[in-house]
């Protein structure tokens, strides 16, 4: 049995948000939504397998009291591939990616938001 979410440093809560992730080195930008979220990290699902240990740049309306996005690094730490039953040939990646040079006010504003989650 998989243990993983009872290893990881930081609690994680279901939270949609919208996110932007860009490779590193690339101009090509993928848009979608977050599955849940945590201070050191967020899990997206994405129609195409970014790469593991794929750098990346994040930029995440967070749509807290803070108008202005949160924008960090981050590296793909696990990728999942998932074949859709219901729509035969769609493939889709469950990615976990891992905050990289986080601002404190961003660790601050993360962890507001995965308290008041938690509390729901």
């Amino acid at each position: 049995m998989w243990n993983g979410i009872n290893r990881r440093k930081f609690p994680r809560a279901h939270y949609r948000c919208v996110i932007c992730i860009r490779k590193k080195n690339s101009t090509k930008t993928i848009s979608t939504r977050t599955e849940n979220i945590g201070v050191g990290g967020v899990c997206v699902i994405v129609r195409e397998d970014i790469g593991l240990f794929q750098g990346v740049d994040l930029e995440l309306d967070l749509e807290d009291v803070k108008s202005e996005n949160f924008k960090c690094s981050g590296t793909v730490v696990w990728v999942v591939k998932k074949r859709d039953i219901a729509e035969k040939g769609v493939v889709s990646y469950d990615t976990g990616i891992e905050f990289v040079h986080v601002e404190k006010d961003n660790a601050n504003r993360i962890l507001k938001v995965v308290e008041r989650q938690l509390k729901k």
